[in-house]
């Protein structure tokens, strides 16, 4: 007996979607949270709807045919919702294999009776619909990867801020490891403030860096050699004694770089380039 898909997916679509659905609300991790019942049954009832109209007994064994690219593009926005909204891997990969196992089921309920054709339909549905699982899985992790990124890029952003302390004087603390990436943000965030603050001074404080080696202070003298570039002088403050030592056994020339070993001396050392002192006030009271 041969098996029009198409005919028995239109004559089955309502069970079909019925059974996706107990599928997915059986499922213990459904993160009802992030979707709710309606919106989960009007993402599938639109994925179902469109799955039956375009499959048919010749592109079933295609599974890359163009005729399944807007089912692709649904999938696509669908994985790309769940990778922002925070669904984990497997939740979006079940979304897709419930489907599969409501197609399995119906279609086993419908050629019970005939094993030979039972086993030709469910083995060109696995296929179409492991292929659907695999694009979806695809743009899931790009999209968490894009996630990733953009939030990487925020928390760089975030823990890389210029401070303007004074008046043609900029500070920027710097926490945590120092690598290329956040070496070229860094750069970046700190000669865009000269410019538009035509600061001369810039100090960098590496007391929150946890260790300094051969890549970090080649990261630190590129900044500083970009500094200079745009006419400002740079101040490295922040080094601790074991750092010092550090850089000394790893034969790291810094002599021609002011260094300090705190905010405040390489601050008072940059008062003093710019010809400025700070006295204590002889009035008793005062208010700002």
């Amino acid at each position: 007996m041969k098996v029009d898909i198409s005919k028995l997916l239109q004559k089955k679509k309502t069970q079909i979607l019925e059974r996706w659905m107990t599928n997915q609300m059986a499922d213990e991790i459904l993160r009802e949270d992030l979707i709710s019942n309606e919106g989960l049954r009007n993402q599938s009832e639109e994925l179902l709807t469109k799955l039956v109209k375009l499959v048919n007994d010749k592109n079933i064994t295609e599974v890359q045919s163009p005729d399944f690219e807007p089912i692709v593009e649904i999938l696509a926005g669908i994985s790309h919702s769940r990778a922002r909204q925070g669904f984990s891997p497997r939740e979006t990969g079940f979304y897709i294999f419930s489907l599969k196992d409501a197609l399995l089921e119906t279609l086993q309920e419908e050629v019970k009776n005939d094993p030979s054709a039972l086993y030709e339909i469910t083995l060109k549905v696995s296929k179409l619909l492991d292929s659907f699982s695999i694009s979806t899985f695809e743009t899931f992790i790009k999209g968490r990867e894009e996630v990733i990124l953009r939030q990487t890029d925020e928390i760089a952003e975030i823990s890389t801020p210029v401070i303007r302390v004074w008046d043609g004087i900029l500070a920027l603390p710097i926490i945590g490891t120092l690598d290329s990436a956040r070496t070229q943000v860094v750069m970046e965030n700190l000669l865009q403030e000269i410019v538009e603050s035509g600061s001369g001074i810039a100090i960098l404080d590496i007391s929150g860096v946890p260790a300094v080696d051969s890549l970090v202070a080649q990261h630190l003298i590129k900044t500083v050699s970009a500094t200079r570039l745009m006419g400002a002088e740079c101040i490295i403050s922040g080094i601790r004694p074991e750092i010092a030592q550090t850089v000394v056994q790893l034969g790291i020339d810094l002599s021609n770089i002011i260094t300090k070993a705190s905010l405040a001396s390489a601050l008072k050392h940059a008062f003093s380039m710019m010809r400025l002192e700070v006295k204590k006030s002889t009035k008793e009271n005062f208010s700002l």
